[in-house]
């Protein structure tokens, strides 16, 4: 179980992948090789040599949360890898068009324009846009520097609602079933809520019979995910919905952990690009270059060859070869290189003078929620006592050189960086499990990190 190094020829020429890793390192050593890339890691080599290859293929299974790659000839798996792409890239977003918003609402009145709104035909959400772009992307990667002969990519159709039904243990859907879906007759996500929960905050119990005010809550937040289906949202009232309840220990943090969340993203995300992603590769290379699978068969493959689920075993059971030389697994997460946040707020800390603890602000906050003060909350100012910590905003006013998980050489070892700070002057990498802090003066670049970071070991 090993991994292997990819080559390229004098004049740049894919040849066969290998696993010698100890004639990689006495051909860098000697000035006889050179590193071209790092992901996947790849040589070429600066003297002449011969250009015999074997026929290789790559499988991939496609998916919108996980992917699986394999890259395999007759005689050997060459990669096996599994890539964890982006899970908030609809809240990122989301967060592009408010700060983009509130930058325009600063400039003075223009007329709208409709010149730029006209959507393309194949247009995508830029979230699905995103993941399409990754898939194809992947094979891309190992095909520039891999003498791979053909690619089998595994598409499927899958009914959703009947995945749903079947999850919460419902009828299967019939007939009208599919047109009328749980917001039949109701006009916003927010009314269909608030129905679903018989206008009853699920905190507290209390009614608008019982002079409430009701608020649509994200039940799954406290785990990062601020999704609009109707699964993760619930009703609650706004004695319940305050900043103070958010926190861990509040009522809202973990709440919904013992229910049963259907996520059927992946199953959205084939039914609509499955096809666009083949049309791509088939652009790009030929028609006979790539061979199209289903799910169903990739299982029975995976059985008859006694392998565990995984998304990389999956990959591994598709395609013609199925070697039993297999390489070591490769984990790897998908990172945002470019964070648009350019300000960080440190809330200001208090005394709480009903429990004598340390409270942040925004937990003893002034009970506005609108512009009408008729829905305020209670005013929790007044339990402000001394405070402990004034609040700060930093503002990073530029893009460091140097950013988190890439590999520099401080004298004569090699780290991973954790970050810059001091206004990018000083770098901190890990040493003997603490974070150590450098002049960046003293560090030398190995490579970037790039959009993928290894969590395995290979």
């Amino acid at each position: 179980m090993s991994t292997c190094v990819c080559v390229l020829s004098n004049n740049g020429e894919r040849l066969m992948p290998t696993f010698r890793l100890g004639k990689v390192r006495h051909l860098m050593k000697d000035g006889k090789a050179k590193i071209v890339k790092h992901h996947p890691f790849t040589i070429q080599l600066l003297y002449d040599s011969k250009t015999n290859t074997q026929p290789i293929e790559i499988c991939e299974d496609v998916g919108y949360n996980y992917i699986g790659i394999s890259v395999k000839s007759e005689s050997y798996e060459y990669v096996s890898a599994q890539y964890d792409t982006l899970q908030d890239e609809k809240e990122h977003h989301d967060d592009c068009r408010r700060y983009r918003r509130t930058r325009r609402n600063r400039l003075r009145y223009r007329k709208r324009r409709f010149d730029n709104r006209k959507r393309n035909k194949g247009w995508l959400a830029p979230s699905l846009e995103h993941t399409k772009q990754l898939n194809i992307s992947l094979i891309e990667r190992y095909v520039s520097v891999i003498p791979i002969t053909h690619a089998t990519v595994e598409v499927g159709s899958f009914d959703t609602m009947l995945l749903q039904s079947i999850q919460k243990g419902e009828a299967k859907p019939e007939g009208a079933d599919y047109q009328e879906g749980p917001r039949y007759n109701l006009a916003t996500l927010r009314e269909a809520v608030f129905y679903r929960d018989n206008y009853t905050c699920q905190v507290c119990g209390r009614k608008i019979a019982d002079g409430a005010i009701l608020h649509m809550h994200h039940m799954f937040y406290w785990k990062g995910r601020h999704g609009y289906k109707l699964d993760e949202l619930v009703t609650a009232c706004e004695k319940c919905h305050t900043p103070a309840n958010h926190q861990k220990g509040g009522k809202l943090f973990g709440f919904g952990e013992d229910k049963e969340f259907a996520d059927l993203s992946g199953a959205a995300f084939m039914n609509a690009v499955r096809w666009q992603i083949v049309n791509a590769l088939h652009t790009t290379y030929s028609k006979e270059f790539v061979t199209i699978t289903y799910g169903a068969m990739t299982k029975e493959n995976r059985i008859a060859l006694q392998l565990e689920k995984s998304h990389n075993n999956d990959a591994y059971a598709m395609g013609d070869f199925h070697p039993v030389h297999r390489c070591g697994f490769r984990h790897y997460q998908k990172r945002r290189r470019n964070n648009r946040v350019l300000e960080k707020f440190y809330d200001a800390t208090y005394i709480d003078t009903r429990t004598g603890n340390k409270a942040k602000g925004k937990e003893l906050f002034n009970g506005r929620i609108s512009r009408n003060h008729k829905k305020d909350s209670e005013n929790l100012h007044k339990y402000r006592s001394k405070k402990v910590s004034k609040g700060r905003r930093s503002i990073r006013r530029r893009r460091y050189a140097i950013q988190p998980y890439d590999t520099v050489r401080l004298e004569g070892k090699t780290y991973i960086t954790s970050g810059c700070h001091n206004k990018g002057t000083r770098l901190l990498i890990p040493v003997n499990g603490k974070s150590k802090s450098v002049a960046i003066s003293k560090v030398q670049v190995v490579c970037h990190a790039g959009p993928w970071i290894k969590l395995s070991k290979y």
